[in-house]
């Protein structure tokens, strides 16, 4: 078993806040960590796709009484919105006899329909945390593994831990089938599967492009309008990113758009029928999909939420990565998959801009050493355990 990071600021949560909500992507792993904190304290378990389970918390104010004290446990609970309320109800009565922790934990798959539906009932008494699929801290100090299975594989554990290279790909290929033909159904959308898995596809072919909706729209055949809330609900899903440019210079002409990233590399792979490495490194996708596994990686390396933003302009200057984890540290990430890494004049022009107080550039050796411009080059594992150690 792979042990993740996250477990431990979950744990940190519930003992200051009455309701944590993990969210992530299905098969990222959140019902295993959730037993695993299961096992340290009295909880109670509820799956509400389980008919049975769903009958048990129709009256969820009575269940919680059979069940005080113990931490109640809700799997897929934006399937159940109409909770939310009672919910409340029982948290504000136990924070008047001074219950105030560790009552709820939900574990949710859709962070739009979770964050909205919790947070018009339960704002003040929920804190939101995000598994990420495994990253390469996780999966080298667990298995002492190299990055190249992760990134060809993706983070899912399933997919990682699958005894061959063909079992990995069978299982991403049924996990996107799920995806389109039972999960986003059910969440209420009505977007032929036929019509989304394109779109999907069309994400992973310009993995870490700037978006052009119009360009997909015209591919696709349909309305820019359609293009944005297939991107909502993707970027919803917890299965794409959107990463947002640095606009704080007003004086500057900047590249205004989102770039796209598919956030598993292991779909983006599945997505282009890429099987192994071989192909992969063959393959015009390449460079994006290192960028984007190097780019989740880094932003599930924190326990909290970082501001993050790429810098552009129609210049040339260009930062990859821009982590703001205060209005006074900054940090400038380049990102390289080759072995001897450079710094693009660009990237410096970028950063006397952006001013970052540390400049980063990610390559696919493992030493680490400086490059000119005060510009250290670093491992991907050296930027998470830089990131892990920060105060």
């Amino acid at each position: 078993m792979i042990q993740r990071q996250l477990i431990e600021n979950v744990e940190y949560l519930l003992s200051v806040t009455p309701t944590v909500a993990l969210l992530g992507p299905r098969q990222v792993g959140k019902t295993t960590l959730a037993f695993a904190i299961a096992e340290k304290v009295d909880a109670v378990y509820l799956d509400l796709e389980d008919p049975l389970d769903v009958q048990k918390v129709q009256d969820v104010v009575g269940f919680h009484a059979e069940n005080k004290g113990h931490l109640l446990i809700l799997d897929e609970v934006q399937r159940m919105p109409e909770i939310f309320a009672p919910i409340r109800t029982i948290i504000d009565k136990e924070r008047r006899k001074g219950n105030k922790s560790g009552l709820f934990l939900f574990l949710g798959s859709a962070s739009m329909e979770l964050l909205q539906q919790s947070g018009e009932s339960l704002a003040g008494r929920i804190a939101y945390s995000e598994l990420f699929p495994i990253n390469l801290l996780e999966y080298h100090e667990s298995l002492n593994k190299p990055a190249a299975t992760l990134w060809l594989r993706g983070g899912f554990p399933e997919s990682l831990l699958a005894a061959t290279e063909s079992n990995s790909f069978t299982w991403r290929k049924n996990f996107i089938r799920t995806y389109l033909e039972r999960d986003i159904p059910q969440l209420g959308p009505r977007i032929p599967a036929t019509t989304l898995q394109r779109f999907w596809t069309m994400l992973a072919h310009h993995q870490g492009s700037v978006m052009n909706a119009t360009h997909l729209a015209r591919s696709l055949d349909v309305s820019g309008t359609s293009i944005a809330r297939y991107l909502d609900l993707m970027c919803d899903l917890l299965l794409v990113r959107r990463l947002q440019p640095w606009t704080f210079n007003a004086g500057k002409r900047l590249v205004k758009s989102p770039k796209i990233y598919v956030r598993d590399s292991g779909l983006v792979h599945t997505l282009l029928n890429i099987k192994d490495m071989n192909e992969l490194l063959g393959h015009p996708v390449v460079g994006g999909s290192w960028e984007g596994f190097v780019i989740e990686n880094i932003l599930s390396a924190s326990k909290d939420t970082i501001p993050c933003y790429y810098y552009g302009t129609p210049g040339g200057a260009e930062i990859d990565l821009i982590l703001e984890f205060s209005p006074s540290e900054k940090w400038a990430i380049e990102i390289k998959r080759s072995s001897a890494p450079f710094v693009s004049k660009g990237f410096h022009l970028a950063c006397e801009e952006v001013k970052p107080t540390r400049k980063f550039v990610v390559y696919s050796g493992k030493d680490r050493f400086t490059l000119p411009g005060e510009v250290t080059a670093i491992s991907l594992l050296g930027i998470l355990e830089e990131i892990t150690s920060r105060p």
